[in-house]
């Protein structure tokens, strides 16, 4: 025997794949007509070591000296379709099959390339020949099950996965498939029926365990889980599974708990990139303690799992974000583009991952490309509504009374409530006044006053999308805002079941959501898009501004007298806006500002301030654009940053999306904000607030021009005393500050739209 293949033997019998694989290579290198088995061992070698890429340039080379051999041939296409080349993989499968009819494994493995390629109805009559070969063959019955229901043919998926757990009971991944669609379309109790049968089947089989624990969480049992999970640790003892399960229960509602489990979980599994991935994630939101250091090991976990591991779209989510928030532009951008990220995101129902990905926005290609992604996600929420719809009450008997609800988990001590507020406090006495909030804290001041003044305040922590509509349409509303969209414990997937019959977007997020079920997007005539493509909603247009300041907004926060330049003796530019709203081309024109006034510092007012990281790459940024480290400086500050705006002399607005809470905040303590206008509603808010204020001339229309007035406002100091004087009472004046005549308007606006024939869902 050769020297090489018997070093691969022994290799092989101990369990070295790497060293066989070596040793069959430098065989083949010595002489090429080696015998088939020969070529069999290194390309089983390459497919159990995962090294895909180089089996299928070896598998090329096999069927050009075998073509007769047809696992060479099935070989090759399952190498194709890991690379997931699946246009090419199907002809080396169908030559397989051709040479070998009897074996049903090359027609199984076209069956999966075509599931994953999406060619759905093919791989529909591929599985269909399959389980009439093999009727008692359950594998085939659940492929064509997953087969069917991607084609929206859902009882006849469920009779076929039915079907396999009949005939094997023990196909986990059969139970899982169709609990997963029966929860999917939040049929939550079937599909915890289903998984109580596949439990007693297999008691002990973790996925299965966890499945149920996902179930109970979606439908809202989430106490019910958590005591669940403890009965399993005492049971089974420690799971890493178990551990990640009790982090995702106990989350905001205990942040420091969830870090606790999340890092046990990845103690006992270290080798879990999505267990590394959710601990940094419940990081990145942990306010408590030092929140810098939360956010630097965040990223540096973040780090970790971009190492080389496979990424999920969650994964590239979280990873994205964690990304965005220290500025790590030149790794963010190896995730992959805007476009290409969007539509994975849109494609998997996780619209959340959109707010960062208004900073990406460069051109109109993109805004509209935004808006499609958008859309996408409304498409494929609405697809599962539609499977299970919930019940629309009978019309109330008619009275004078209007009933309005306010759907958002931020009605408490939250930017959302300080604007919102002023609806609270002037009640329209023609409305009944509903809020629905899905909060998982505990009550504040602000969420008691609001609770106290409303005809109905309902607190759901845990309850599912699906009841929450229901419950929502049993108040029989006449209209229903959503003031959180996505944002986090928001549930904008309620609009989607319709449970009023109008229903608008009002304030919490900036962008169109992408339902067809919400009818209106409320702005103003300075925030309205310029270009009516932009919006998908039909615009309820406030006379003024599309906000009002809310009581937040006191004189207990103090303007010191003068101005900041002349206690440092130099202009001292800033920002408090989050980094999600940050990019390189920003960070560039704010640069261009500090090296057009000499002497110049600029300063960010942000908690991650505190992380080693965002300060490294923000003053990279501004050093890769001209401006010395040391002009950049760092307040790591969360909610108590208020005072330091005595500190700026001027605030330079994020692009393209603009400030709302930082730019209000920062006028009231009386800092001019110099902003950029643009098309697109996010890219307008400032010029709302500049332009109610009084302020207008503020807004620039291009790159050249914000310079231009930055630096002009800087060396005006005249002008920048009066507006640190006069500032907030201008802002009292202003439609901004008259909270009543602003409820007024909004309360007589709704009026007027419930008085009109609703716009038509049809078109979008």
């Amino acid at each position: 025997m050769n020297q090489h293949l018997g070093a691969a033997e022994a290799a092989l019998k101990a369990g070295r794949r790497a060293e066989a694989i070596t040793h069959l290579l430098a065989a083949l290198e010595e002489d090429a007509n080696r015998p088939l088995g020969v070529y069999r061992a290194l390309l089983l070698q390459f497919y159990a070591t995962g090294r895909f890429a180089e089996g299928e340039r070896w598998s090329a080379k096999a069927v050009e000296r075998f073509p007769r051999a047809a696992d060479f041939w099935n070989l090759r296409g399952v190498f194709l379709r890991k690379l997931e080349r699946y246009s090419e993989a199907l002809p080396p499968l169908e030559k397989a099959s051709k040479l070998d009819p009897k074996n049903p494994a090359p027609m199984v493995n076209r069956g999966n390339v075509l599931l994953e390629a999406g060619e759905f109805a093919r791989a529909e009559v591929v599985f269909t020949k399959l389980a009439r070969q093999e009727p008692r063959n359950a594998e085939h019955h659940r492929q064509l099950a997953r087969a069917l229901i991607r084609q929206g043919k859902r009882d006849a998926a469920m009779s076929r996965w039915r079907q396999a757990v009949a005939l094997d009971r023990s196909s986990v991944d059969a139970w899982l498939d169709w609990a997963g669609a029966l929860d999917d379309v939040n049929r939550h109790q079937e599909a915890a029926e289903v998984l109580e049968n596949a439990v007693a089947a297999n008691p002990s089989e973790p996925r299965l365990l966890e499945a149920k624990v996902v179930v109970m969480r979606r439908a809202g049992q989430t106490r019910e889980a958590e005591a669940f999970l403890h009965d399993l640790l005492q049971r089974l003892g420690e799971n890493a599974w178990i551990h990640f399960q009790l982090g995702l229960i106990f989350g905001d509602a205990d942040r420091d708990r969830a870090n606790h489990h999340f890092r046990r979980s990845v103690e006992l599994e270290p080798g879990s990139g999505h267990n590394l991935v959710t601990l940094a994630e419940s990081l990145n939101r942990t306010r408590t303690g030092d929140e810098g250091a939360n956010v630097e090991e965040a990223y540096q976990l973040a780090r970790r799992a971009l190492d080389g591991r496979a990424l999920t779209d969650s994964n590239l989510k979280v990873l994205s974000e964690i990304l965005t928030r220290v500025g790590a532009y030149d790794e963010l951008a190896k995730l992959g583009s805007m476009k290409d990220l969007g539509r994975v995101w849109a494609g998997s129902g996780r619209h959340s991952a959109f707010l960062s990905q208004l900073s990406r926005v460069r051109d109109t290609e993109d805004k509209l490309e935004l808006l499609e992604q958008h859309r996408i996600w409304g498409r494929l929420v609405e697809s599962r509504v539609a499977a299970a719809p919930i019940q629309k009450p009978p019309p109330r008997p008619a009275d004078e009374r209007i009933r309005i609800g306010f759907m958002s988990s931020d009605l408490r001590q939250h930017p959302v409530a300080y604007f919102a507020l002023p609806l609270f406090d002037h009640i329209d006495p023609r409305f009944d006044v509903y809020c629905y909030s899905y909060f998982q804290g505990v009550e504040d001041p602000v969420q008691a006053h609001i609770r106290n003044r409303v005809a109905a305040f309902r607190w759901w922590p845990d309850i599912s999308s699906r009841n929450a509509a229901q419950a929502i349409a049993n108040d029989q509303l006449d209209i229903l805002f959503e003031l959180g969209g996505s944002t986090h414990m928001n549930k904008l997937d309620v609009m989607a079941y319709g449970p009023a019959p109008r229903q608008a977007s009002w304030l919490g997020y900036p962008h169109s959501a992408g339902l067809a079920a919400i009818d209106y997007f409320v702005c103003d005539p300075y925030s309205a898009p310029s270009r009516p493509d932009l919006l998908f909603e039909t615009p309820l247009l406030m006379p003024h501004s599309w906000l009002a300041l809310g009581r937040m907004f006191s004189d207990f926060h103090e303007i010191e007298p003068g101005l900041p330049s002349d206690r440092t003796g130099r202009i001292t530019f800033g920002t408090a806006n989050n980094p999600h709203k940050y990019n390189r081309p920003m960070l560039a024109l704010w640069a261009r500002v500090l090296k057009s006034v000499p002497g110049s510092r600029f300063v960010f007012v942000r908690p991650e301030g505190g992380a080693a990281s965002f300060v490294a790459h923000m003053r990279a940024e501004f050093a890769a654009n001209g401006v010395e480290p040391d002009r950049v400086e760092f307040r790591p500050v969360r909610g108590r940053h208020m005072p330091y705006y005595n500190e700026l002399d001027i605030t330079l607005d994020a692009l393209p999306l603009t400030g709302g809470t930082t730019t209000t905040e920062a006028l009231w303590m009386g800092v001019p904000v110099v902003s950029l206008v643009g098309d697109a509603f996010y890219e307008r808010l400032s010029f709302s607030i500049l332009s109610n204020t009084g302020v207008g001339d503020l807004a620039a229309s291009d790159a050249d021009r914000f310079v231009e007035i930055a630096v002009g406002l800087a060396g005006d100091r005249q002008r920048r005393l009066e507006l640190r004087t006069g500032l907030r009472e201008m802002m009292k004046q202003s439609p901004l500050g008259r909270g009543d005549l602003f409820a007024r308007d909004f309360y007589e606006m709704v009026a007027q739209v419930l008085a009109a024939p609703p716009p038509s869902r049809l078109s979008r």
